[in-house]
């Protein structure tokens, strides 16, 4: 499979045509945040319109999406109640359920309604023998997330041979497009290899997972879990995790490092490699600048204007995104860690949101708990961006010094290679 790491951008009047919507319609429906209010508003629409019995699938949109948001939230009768004829999802429905068990896996009051949602998913999927690359990849998330539920249930055999058959399965994982899908796979990995009581190979498994960043705050959490069990004790263990991500945190400093931008008069142009194999050795564009930073304008959720050059003095990082692009708000865990660490230094990142409405950008926000500064740049005129996610860090005069595009692949190697362009940035002013 192809690694995709970019949602390339169509042009902004295209992105934005509306068609005339009903009374009662689907992109309303999704815009609500709360379960309760998607069940009220389905319920209303079906007393206005009423189920056409030759049209089987006439709500099936809106029934799976209830049915995974009440999965979400551990409800595994309402689930049940909207998948009682059988699921039928769609691929973004597909990444939505294994999301809800993905979130639900962790903790170990759902682990009895995980191991059953996942088995029926994965045997309804096994039925229909599917061989399409993407949704094999959500087969692999199932799989490791049934494998962790039994692993914690103390069903070692079955979580040993459901880990397996997800190695096997050719997937996403090296793609950098899901969130820490690679990072996830490695902290199930150990969970089972630890239950099957194969603790110091799952202490090994964790150690090279956290040395080459593919890691992130759960999978460190792992690495503690296992490592008392391997030690019998706490000695050491924090000297470990602490060289661990410094070797990491210093292998992306010196790669970053590399990327610095000396020079960017404006206007610049901001190239990448083509991520197409096909066009291997042929350079992308991803943003054109054209103006200083000090002479942006954007405007906030409120609708108020924001002024870039306000910000001159502060280390600036803005990044452009879409609700719709799954490995930009993949980065945004990454980006949070940065945040709180230079919270009280003169530095300042906001999450640009391209060709969207506010009403969509708010109601995604509230669903996926984002806790960035959100600014939005609807008709892309700022930076003219091509790709997202795409990034650039700016010093505190203005100048461009970083810039790159792309999901990195794990909360930590994110987190690093952002890091590592402050510190970069700040020992050069």
């Amino acid at each position: 499979m192809k690694k995709i790491i970019l949602f390339l951008l169509i042009s902004s009047s295209a992105w934005a045509q509306q068609t005339n919507k009903s009374k009662y319609n689907y992109d309303d429906f999704k815009l609500l945040v709360k379960v309760e209010d998607k069940e009220k508003y389905y319920q209303e629409m079906l007393q206005e319109k009423p189920v056409d019995k030759a049209k089987d699938a006439q709500y099936s949109d809106y029934r799976n999406l209830l049915a995974v948001e009440w999965l979400a939230k551990g409800n595994l009768k309402r689930y049940q109640y909207y998948t009682k004829n059988g699921p039928e999802f769609s691929f973004p429905d597909l990444i939505d359920f294994t999301y809800a068990l993905e979130y639900l896996v962790e903790d170990s009051k759902n682990l009895s309604l995980v191991e059953q949602v996942s088995r029926e998913y994965i045997e309804r999927l096994d039925k229909a023998k599917t061989n399409d690359e993407l949704t094999l990849d959500r087969m692999q998330v199932l799989l490791e997330v049934n494998a962790m539920a039994n692993a914690r249930l103390g069903n070692v055999d079955v979580a040993l041979k459901n880990i397996g058959r997800s190695s096997t399965i050719s997937g996403m994982r090296d793609g950098m497009y899901f969130k820490d899908s690679k990072s996830n796979y490695l902290n199930r990995y150990a969970i089972v290899l630890a239950a099957a009581g194969q603790q110091q190979k799952a202490l090994d498994l964790l150690t090279e997972a956290v040395r080459n960043a593919d890691s992130n705050p759960r999978l460190v959490a792992t690495l503690r879990e296992v490592y008392r069990k391997v030690k019998g004790n706490d000695n050491g263990l924090e000297d470990l995790i602490k060289s661990l991500q410094d070797e990491a945190y210093q292998k992306y400093y010196k790669e970053v490092e590399k990327l610095y931008i000396a020079d960017s008069k404006i206007p610049f142009q901001g190239d990448i490699a083509d991520p197409n194999p096909e066009n291997k050795g042929e350079k992308m564009t991803v943003f054109t600048a054209k103006q200083h930073a000090k002479d942006v304008s954007l405007t906030d959720l409120n609708g108020k204007t924001v002024n870039l050059v306000d910000y001159q003095g502060k280390i600036l990082v803005l990044d452009f995104w879409t609700t719709v692009c799954t490995p930009c708000v993949a980065a945004f865990a990454g980006f949070e860690k940065v945040v709180a660490d230079y919270k009280k230094d003169e530095f300042q990142l906001f999450v640009v949101n391209l060709f969207e409405k506010q009403p969509k950008i708010k109601s995604s926000i509230a669903k996926k708990g984002i806790s960035l500064d959100v600014l939005r740049d609807e008709p892309n005129k700022a930076y003219d961006i091509q790709a997202t996610p795409t990034k650039i860090v700016f010093d505190s005069l203005g100048n461009i010094r970083f810039y790159g595009a792309g999901y990195a692949g794990s909360t930590d190697r994110e987190y690093y290679k952002l890091k590592a362009m402050v510190e970069i940035i700040k020992a050069r002013s």
